[in-house]
């Protein structure tokens, strides 16, 4: 684990600590061009506030979104995002790329659980 993935497993903790809904989302696969690599971290609390990346400012906005919801109570799951070939190559990118993370939400550790 990365010092980054460090700091957003602590940030998550500390809006826990403070009574706040977490989820974390997580990169679990990469394929092609991927601006952050597998176990890359974003936390998200239920204001909407978030520390970490786990597409370099491309698809968080949607991870939020979901993020937001599980919090509330949806199920946890896995969200694709990516681009062909073909359409990267037509804006002038080298590749193009697929994106999986899985965003669930953090449950509170259970008295006498660290």
């Amino acid at each position: 684990m990365i010092a980054d993935e460090r700091s957003v497993l602590a940030q998550a903790a500390a809006w826990q600590d403070e009574g706040l809904g977490v989820a974390l989302a997580t990169v679990i696969q990469t394929w092609g061009s991927s601006p952050r690599p597998v176990g890359s971290q974003l936390a998200i609390n239920e204001r909407g506030t978030f520390q970490g990346s786990v597409s370099g400012g491309c698809v968080e906005a949607a991870v939020i979104k979901a993020a937001l919801e599980i919090i509330e109570g949806a199920p946890a799951r896995r969200l694709d995002f990516g681009v062909s070939d073909d359409d990267a190559w037509s804006v002038g990118l080298p590749c193009g790329g697929r994106i999986s993370v899985f965003v669930e939400r953090v449950e509170p550790a259970r008295d006498g659980e660290g």
